[in-house]
């Protein structure tokens, strides 16, 4: 089983960067693929990015690719997402998931409890 906790949200303007970081606890989580997901209001939950298990694969959503870069550390159990360059539309609950072969299966058993970003114009 793996708790996953998010943190690194905030306000910045246009064109700012923020940095999320996603604590997990549990033995097992470098067997996990992990992403990063978004929910903006009113939308459904989209994908923004995910990594494999090991780091050596990283996937992300056309709309962040050459701004957000996801990493991981497997000695720390955590996995990071780096935004730069962030837009108006960047805005939405951000949150982490867990799934093994997560980043072909697409389906992730666990979930954080989301972190809020608000990029302002």
């Amino acid at each position: 089983q793996v708790q996953l906790v998010e943190s690194g949200g905030g306000l910045v303007q246009a064109g700012g960067s923020l940095r999320l970081s996603c604590a997990a606890s549990g033995r097992t989580f470098s067997s996990y693929d992990m992403g990063w997901f978004r929910q903006a209001p009113g939308k459904e939950r989209e994908f923004v990015a995910a990594i494999s298990w090991n780091g050596r694969s990283t996937y992300y959503t056309d709309s962040v690719k050459g701004r957000f870069t996801i990493s991981r550390d497997n000695a720390k159990k955590n996995v990071y997402l780096q935004m730069n360059s962030l837009k108006p539309e960047d805005t939405a609950v951000y949150y982490c998931g867990a799934g093994l072969r997560a980043t072909t299966s697409r389906q992730y058993g666990y979930w954080g409890r989301g972190t809020q970003v608000t990029v302002s114009s």
